[in-house]
């Protein structure tokens, strides 16, 4: 067993202060992309090395007792990669980047999913994962769940098995987690 694995939990003030910590540092950017829209904006936490370092202790903390069913963690680009590779370092596991069509060199396989208006693609190098690997998906953030579903089939593609989602931020208005219906999934933050 990987030492790395049994990071310490947080106590309850621990994660309520980490909590308070991140929760502040998300900026609310209305009208952004459109308007209307109030975009949640994790860059501040990442600017801020002690919100960086409460998010990343929550994600750990979500994890507890999960650890030892995880033996890659998958990347949703883009901002699934600075989670995805902070987790994986934390607990040992190796990390697999899923991206935009044309960003990976070698043979990929694909996913696409609807979006509101069209479609999108997502891949994988085809030999990223091998048959009974246990995956963790991560991204930033958890919207009507269809890039996360795409990540999950992709992981299935290969022979590998989703043992969970994990986000930073869910839109829980949007229902996401339906589209992850029979997975495990956790948000740290959850805006209505």
């Amino acid at each position: 067993m990987n030492p790395e694995k049994n990071v310490d939990t947080l106590s309850s003030e621990a994660r309520e202060q980490a909590f308070v910590q991140v929760a502040q540092a998300i900026r609310n950017v209305p009208d952004f992309p459109a308007p209307g829209i109030l975009f949640r904006d994790i860059t501040p936490v990442l600017r801020d090395p002690a919100a960086l370092k409460a998010a990343t202790q929550l994600h750990l903390d979500a994890l507890s007792g999960r650890r030892d069913a995880i033996d890659v963690i998958v990347g949703i680009e883009s901002r699934g990669f600075l989670f995805g590779m902070l987790l994986a370092q934390a607990l040992g596991v190796g990390f697999v980047p899923v991206r935009k069509p044309g960003k990976l060199p070698a043979e990929t396989v694909e996913q696409r999913y609807a979006l509101e208006y069209g479609e999108d693609c997502l891949q994988m190098h085809a030999d990223a994962l091998k048959s009974g690997d246990r995956v963790l998906i991560v991204d930033d953030l958890l919207a009507t769940g269809g890039t996360a579903a795409a990540a999950c089939v992709l992981v299935n593609k290969l022979g590998a098995e989703v043992t969970g989602c994990l986000f930073l931020v869910e839109l829980s208005g949007l229902k996401g987690r339906e589209k992850l219906e029979g997975h495990w999934v956790r948000a740290i933050i959850q805006y209505s």
